[in-house]
């Protein structure tokens, strides 16, 4: 079962799934700044990309570039998942971001330096991790 083909008046054929695919479609609004939020977990990292008022332009993580098991939260997963969103985020002509990370893992600084490596301006970085004050009660310990 291949790729179904739709052929136009031309003679051109033309993907059928192209309509549905990030990259087919024009953009129908430029943004020229966003904010790029990063969750970097020890399993896993997810990055998206909103505009100023917090309204979700796209989005990509590790798990979903094809990455399973432990390499999803490796450095080299995280900086592909950069390279994807940066690659979108200039066709929109998005020129300047500010990062938001939060998280532990190791894809934190990977990911914003593959993101602004085309050449989009990095206005800052804030760390939003949480941080327990005290936290929760502890479990009870285990009687045999």
């Amino acid at each position: 079962m291949g790729k179904k083909r739709i052929a136009t008046q031309e003679g051109q054929l033309v993907d059928a799934n192209a309509r549905t695919r990030q990259g087919a479609r024009t953009p129908k609004k430029k943004i020229t700044s966003c904010i790029l939020a990063i969750e970097a977990t020890f399993n896993n990292t997810k990055a998206v990309v909103t505009d100023v008022k917090g309204n979700v332009l796209f989005w990509s993580s590790a798990g979903s570039l094809g990455f399973k098991g432990a390499k999803k939260g490796t450095p080299f997963a995280a900086s592909k998942v950069g390279e994807i969103l940066s690659e979108k985020a200039t066709v929109l002509g998005i020129k300047e971001c500010r990062a938001l990370v939060k998280g532990v893992g190791s894809g934190r600084e990977p990911l914003i330096r593959a993101f602004v490596a085309p050449g989009i301006e990095l206005l800052g970085i804030k760390d939003e991790t949480p941080v327990p004050h005290n936290g929760p009660k502890p479990k009870k310990p285990r009687r045999v």
